[in-house]
């Protein structure tokens, strides 16, 4: 696929967006686009040459990008009432979701598709580390920003592609990889599936849609290659014990047994995520000479169980934003960390998710120690009446509960009795996270 061409992305601040906008710009594309606010992605992007408004009206569009030949790409999240989609689509420019411009740029090459509910982007990372260590020339298309590239998009060569499957809007249906991986199937949204029976179906036919291999999680109800703790797995991991910040544990495979490996990274999910990678990886022939290295060297993903040690203070980052992601990070600090006291600052993501799972929330929350709760982040969402905060924080049983706005974070947390702090969520508490630990140690 040649891009000597002129593309205007709407939504490129996005992390699927701004790793495809990367794409472009390395194979010789003029890249133009628009985003609501300015961000750190955004002005890295600024920095490699992309062109980037943040009003959305057709007079603050250059001349350069109303011609009809400028091929637009747009994300599933802007909203078709938005000026400048309407603007291409009146004109008849040719409009791609991303979802569907990332599928045409994989079309023709070898590609890894990571899918799943939960630990798509830890695993798509896992697995480009692992064939960054092994000398691979591949190009990879990740969900969130790898430590150590700095980037969501790491590019070696092209022999093949490493990308992420997301089942929001059906998006992964685009997608015709060679080999793809499945972690998980739970229910979340709903607006778009109805039930969990909906989310089975959508992955089921994604799955129909892998060339080569499919590998997937122990248990779900696909029949192929598996993974997982479970003996009967194709790919197990048989025994493991906690060991500097990491897990050094066992793997088996279908050719026999490697002990001792160490994975750097805390939390029985991540675990299981590297042996998702690990298998991937095995499958397409990386010794574990060197598979190895790359779990003993992975530099781990910005907001994924990222740590802080602020004096008495223990601060973890992460984006988890569904109460299973929630579950996972309870068990995580309270088997590494069993003496300390916890807590939690949550941001709900989109109101829909939050009313489909207000009582999980509730329920999960309930078992910190403390719980403090932002505003719901509505990123493409009007609100829905009912659907707030405080409602989540009334079916909270856990009394050491409080509801706050962000200018009073600093202070809420300042006075909370918990010596392990988790600040999680999807939306952009991420930027609090960095003005807190600015504000509570300034040479972080």
């Amino acid at each position: 696929m040649t891009f000597n061409k002129t593309y205007f992305m709407i939504g490129i601040g996005g992390i699927g967006m701004s790793a495809i906008a990367l794409h472009l710009i390395e194979n010789g594309a003029s890249v133009w686009g628009y985003d609501k606010v300015e961000s750190p992605i955004t002005r890295m992007l600024s920095d490699v040459g992309v062109h980037i408004m943040y009003e959305p009206t057709i007079e603050a569009m250059p001349e350069e990008v109303k011609h009809k030949n400028v091929e637009v790409i747009y994300t599933a999240a802007i909203p078709k009432r938005n000026p400048l989609w309407q603007f291409f689509d009146l004109q008849g420019n040719r409009m791609y979701k991303r979802a569907a411009f990332l599928g045409k740029i994989c079309s023709d090459k070898k590609t890894f598709a990571i899918a799943g509910t939960h630990g798509k982007t830890t695993t798509a990372a896992i697995l480009t580390h692992l064939f960054a260590t092994d000398n691979r020339a591949f190009t990879a298309f990740v969900g969130g920003i790898v430590k150590k590239y700095n980037s969501n998009y790491i590019s070696t060569g092209i022999d093949f592609y490493v990308v992420e499957a997301d089942e929001y809007d059906r998006s992964f249906l685009q997608l015709f990889p060679t080999h793809a991986a499945i972690t998980t199937m739970d229910a979340d949204h709903m607006e778009i599936y109805d039930s969990l029976e909906g989310i089975e179906q959508g992955f089921t036919a994604f799955a129909k849609q892998v060339k080569h291999t499919l590998l997937v999680s122990y248990g779900l109800p696909l029949s192929n290659l598996t993974y997982g703790f479970e003996a009967n797995a194709s790919y197990s991991i048989p025994s493991f014990k906690p060991h500097n910040e990491g897990y050094l544990f066992d793997v088996v495979t279908p050719e026999g047994v490697e002990k001792a490996l160490y994975f750097n990274q805390i939390g029985k999910h991540n675990l299981v995520n590297a042996l998702c990678a690990i298998s991937l990886a095995h499958l397409e022939g990386v010794s574990f000479e060197s598979i190895r290295k790359g779990l003993a060297s992975f530099p781990g993903i910005e907001r994924r169980m990222n740590q802080y040690h602020l004096d008495d203070l223990l601060l973890i980052d992460d984006y988890a934003h569904h109460p299973v992601e929630l579950k996972a990070v309870l068990k995580t600090i309270k088997s590494t960390y069993p003496k300390r006291k916890n807590g939690i600052v949550f941001q709900p993501h989109l109101f829909s998710r939050t009313r489909d799972f207000m009582c999980d929330f509730a329920s999960v929350l309930s078992e910190f120690d403390e719980v403090i709760l932002l505003d719901i982040y509505p990123a493409r969402e009007l609100p829905i009446k009912g659907v707030t905060s405080d409602n989540l924080l009334n079916l909270i049983t856990n009394p050491n509960k409080k509801k706050v706005q962000k200018v009073d974070l600093l202070s809420a947390i300042e006075e909370s009795k918990a010596d392990l702090l988790v600040m999680a969520g999807a939306g952009d508490i991420g930027l609090e996270v960095q003005k807190i630990l600015m504000q509570l140690n300034p040479t972080t």
